[in-house]
């Protein structure tokens, strides 16, 4: 037994072809973007980290290079860092954990500012290429025992 076909259905139909492909394609695009920036987005964090952990190994690297005089003086309080061994030491330290970054010597601190390089692996295709991670600490020298703030 034959029906009728109904016209206005079958023109329904025709109407929506290819519906599904723009839809499939806007889906794909907000997932690749979501990807982006989980992976993307926990790499740069994990640099971040990075770049906190090596700051405070490097200051307190180049906190250690306490001048030779003030060692040997009478007072504690004369401890001073030798700004040349300072600089040396955290510049090696940032070095071997492949890292770049700023050092600032004081006579009894010393401040330095770490760059951890990181390339994006997904949000690469939108232009988002660098993830490089920045961390500031400062290590101050002190004698004795201490118990807070010196």
């Amino acid at each position: 037994m034959n029906r009728p076909v109904n016209r206005s259905a079958v023109q329904r139909v025709r109407d929506e072809e290819g519906s599904l492909a723009v839809y499939m394609a806007v889906m794909a695009v907000g997932l690749m973007a979501m990807a982006g920036l989980v992976i993307d987005g926990g790499a740069a964090i994990a640099a971040r980290g990075r770049a906190a952990d090596l700051a405070n190994e490097a200051a307190r690297a180049a906190a250690d290079s306490i001048t030779q005089t003030s060692l040997r003086a009478t007072s504690a309080s004369n401890l001073q860092i030798d700004p040349v061994a300072a600089e040396a030491a955290a510049q090696r330290v940032l070095g071997l954990g492949g890292a770049s970054g700023e050092v600032s010597v004081g006579t009894r601190e010393v401040t330095v500012i770490a760059h951890v390089p990181r390339r994006a692996a997904v949000l690469s295709a939108v232009g988002i290429t660098d993830l490089t991670g920045t961390a500031e600490a400062t290590a101050t020298i002190l004698h004795g025992l201490t118990t807070g703030a010196p």
